[in-house]
């Protein structure tokens, strides 16, 4: 035994003899000491806590006795009384070179290395009686060549990932680090870096079992590299937790200093309780008064002097100003109502009587739902001027909204916070001027909406005028739900044609037709010339009749009033002007007067004048600034030319409506004594005087006919007679449209006599007796009627 221990390297040494032949007499009876998670290797010497009896008395008389034990490390550390079957295959035989009495009672051996061996069978047990034994036999270890340097390059970098690792985490023993880099032995460091290695007992019997030294430590250097990114993410997570805390420590003692800072500087003027104090006198719905208070308690966090600050301390002031629950008391007097409808607007009395019926209807039911209404008409007849009539009825607060040119999607509902200036929607901002959440609100030119790569503010109405949506009407600056369904809610526009369908179908189309000559002398006596001479200070001017009469006629072509009252506006100037410069003064403006101060006439009312040649014919057309007569001239040429002409710049359909009474009158020519061939040695030309100015639409169809029958029968149009109807093939009269103001304007130009198709009647009757005094009206069914009635 003593031999094989001179053979077999002390501490510190890694080198064994060559395999022997014969196994040392030690190895048929070697006590073992059972290790729960320690697996030794050789050459290395390593402290052993002793905890089971039995280990005590095996390393006790090991010390003693001066004889080896085996060191074997257990499959499952949790086993008490391990047998040979619950102890992995290789271990190494060692020497106890002292037993320590520790402070605390417990015992620790210091056991060193020798070589590493393999159990094949149980001990006879008489080295160390009742303690396990083993039988074992030596296993052969190869150590790396001379001038390897492969493995030369190997153990560098174990060295330097173990110190690494070392430095790092403290995986290991501190005093390790000193043994790496002072021992020489590079077979020494593998071994006892493995030793002291933290890795599972599982990996450590793995490099036991290597028999190679190049291969241990090739294997070694893959674990210390997994246990190297191990170790460097424990360390990150430590100091991310270490830096976290110090945070949260810095930030809670600077907002406590912050905190008496504000309270020394502000006192009772910080921004936040006053606030507070403003949200306590305010109906907060709950979902509402929750956002306040979060939103509160980030300003309360914020410094005054930050941009954030005011984009912050903004909104919840928006939040405070917002009329919540708040509803102004619906007017009952349905009398007072009506009165203030019929003082500011004159005329428009089918309008005034639907404004009326939603008026009471909605005096009968408060809480009821109001339709949209959509005022259209020509620029000038008063349609924003309606809605805040509607509002003062009502006793409520009136908002206007301009949506002429508006085509960002945001001007409706409003930018989210984080862009840099937003600003809510602007119908919030008219429900927070207006101070109540029942306001009539008045959505001006909603027919000049707009687009673009900003979206469609007009989709974004769809929610807004929708009485089932409106309810939770979101804007994205206040994001949070708002109730719009107590407003009212009023658009006009001048045409449908630029309406979108959807919010087209969402509103009640109310149309306000152009004011006649007689309505437009009445607003300029009773509204415009006061409002004038209120406005510029001539207090003792007075307009007679026939000078407005002129205003009208003679210097502005208008459905409403517009022009009217600027050209008022300009005379009272004018007199002022005259006044002060000493040149007389006016007090009475009469027709003449008129034409003296404002200059050459700017238009010349249509006058009939009777004319007896054939093939003329007067209709009647409709325009967007009222009614006028058309006279309409036919001629049949007998040159080889085109068989139809037709000139006065006519749009499509009245050129159709020219062919159809071509064909008309020609399907009747032997009716009216007209040769079979004289369409066919002919060519007709029909003009429209006027041919500056755009004409279209189908009304003109039997004044058309009526031309054509009197320049191919040589009869002329009695006088005194203006007609207006769409014809058919078949020679039937139609109804047409704009029958008011084409009636007024045969009046106006001298006209008594009109041919309307019979299913006009019902305009007729509509239109006050007063304004169609000593005119006559011959309603016919096909153009044989008018034309047995027309001409001479």
């Amino acid at each position: 035994m003593s031999n094989d221990k001179k053979t077999i390297m002390s501490v510190g040494q890694i080198e064994i003899s060559p395999e022997a032949r014969l196994t040392p007499p030690d190895y048929d009876d070697l006590p073992i000491l059972a290790m729960r998670d320690i697996v030794l290797f050789p050459g290395v010497t390593f402290p052993v806590s002793l905890g089971r009896e039995m280990s005590v008395k095996v390393a006790t008389a090991a010390s003693e006795k001066n004889i080896p034990v085996g060191v074997f490390c257990q499959n499952f550390a949790g086993t008490e009384n391990p047998g040979i079957d619950d102890l992995y295959e290789l271990g190494v035989v060692a020497d106890v070179i002292k037993v320590l009495d520790l402070p605390d009672g417990s015992k620790t051996a210091i056991i060193s290395a020798r070589d590493k061996v393999k159990r094949i069978g149980e001990g006879a047990g008489k080295a160390v009686p009742d303690a396990l034994s083993m039988k074992v036999v030596p296993v052969r270890e190869t150590n790396a060549r001379k001038g390897d340097k492969e493995f030369a390059a190997l153990f560098d970098e174990i060295k330097a990932t173990t110190l690494n690792i070392l430095n790092k985490g403290n995986e290991m023993a501190s005093d390790l680090a000193f043994n790496v880099e002072s021992l020489p032995d590079p077979r020494m460091v593998i071994n006892l870096i493995c030793t002291h290695s933290p890795f599972e007992q599982y990996i450590k019997e793995e490099l036991l079992e290597c028999n190679r030294i190049k291969d241990r430590g090739f294997k070694l250097l893959a674990e210390l590299s997994r246990n190297e990114e191990y170790v460097e993410l424990k360390a990150d997570i430590r100091r991310r937790a270490k830096q976290r805390m110090d945070e949260q420590q810095r930030n809670a003692f600077l907002q406590n200093q912050y905190d008496s800072l504000r309270e020394e500087l502000y006192g009772d003027d910080d921004d936040a309780a006053k606030l507070r104090a403003k949200a306590e006198t305010k109906a907060f719905p709950e979902e509402v008064m929750k956002v306040f208070e979060k939103e509160l308690d980030k300003l309360s966090r914020l410094n005054p002097s930050t941009p954030d600050y005011s984009v912050q301390y903004n909104y919840l002031e928006l939040l405070t100003d917002l009329p919540w629950g708040v509803v102004d008391p619906l007017s009952t007097d349905f009398a007072k109502a009506r009165e203030i409808l019929d003082s500011e607007h004159f005329g428009l009395e089918k309008v005034k009587e639907r404004i009326l019926e939603q008026i009471a209807v909605m005096m009968n039911k408060p809480d009821g739902k109001s339709p949209i209404l959509c005022l259209v008409g020509a620029p000038g007849v008063g349609k924003t001027s309606l809605g805040k009539s509607m509002a003062e009825a009502l006793g409520r607060k009136y908002q206007r909204v301009s949506l002429g040119g508006l085509h960002d999607e945001a001007e409706i509902r409003g930018h989210r916070r984080t862009y840099i200036g937003a600003m809510p929607g602007r119908v919030i901002d008219v429900v927070k001027r207006a101070g109540s959440a029942n306001p009539v609100i008045l959505l001006d030119e909603i027919d000049k909406l707009g687009k673009d790569y900003k979206g469609d503010p007009g989709a974004a109405l769809l929610e807004v005028l929708d009485p089932e949506q409106n309810v939770k009407f979101h804007d994205n600056y206040v994001d949070i739900d708002f109730d719009l369904s107590k407003a009212m809610f009023i658009t006009t526009a001048n045409t449908l044609s630029t309406v979108p369908g959807p919010l087209l179908d969402r509103m009640e189309i109310i149309e306000i037709s152009g004011y006649l000559l007689e309505e437009k002398i009445e607003i300029a006596l009773r509204h415009l010339v006061p409002r004038a001479i209120g406005e510029i200070g001539c207090h003792d001017v007075e307009f007679t009749r026939d000078a407005i009469a002129k205003i009208v006629e003679s210097y502005t072509a208008e459905s409403g009033v517009r022009q009217l009252e600027k050209n008022i506006a300009s005379i009272i100037r004018k007199i002022i002007m005259k006044k002060m410069s000493g040149e007389g003064e006016i007090t009475r403006v009469d027709s003449d007067m008129v034409k003296t101060l404002l200059g050459m006439e700017k238009y010349t009312p249509e006058r009939y004048a009777v004319d007896s040649t054939p093939g003329v014919a007067t209709g009647l057309a409709w325009t967007a600034v009222g009614g006028e007569i058309l006279f309409i001239e036919s001629v049949f040429v007998g040159a080889k030319a085109e068989k139809l002409t037709i000139t006065g710049n006519l749009g499509d359909v009245m050129k159709e409506s020219a062919m159809i009474a071509l064909q008309v009158v020609k399907s009747r020519a032997e009716r009216y004594d007209i040769a079979s061939d004289y369409f066919e040695g002919h060519s007709l030309h029909i003009h429209v005087p006027e041919g500056a100015v755009p004409k279209d639409g189908p009304s003109a169809g039997i004044t058309l006919a009526t031309s054509i029958m009197s320049a191919a029968t040589g009869r002329p149009v009695k006088p005194g007679i203006a007609m207006t109807g769409e014809l058919t093939l078949r020679g039937k009269v139609l109804p047409v449209g704009g029958i008011k103001e084409k009636i007024l304007a045969a009046k106006r130009a001298g006209i008594n006599t009109v041919i309307l198709c019979s299913l006009n009647r019902k305009d007729i009757d509509d239109i006050p007796a007063e304004y169609i005094d000593g005119m006559t009206f011959h309603y016919v069914g096909n153009i044989d009627e008018v034309i047995e009635y027309t001409l001479e």
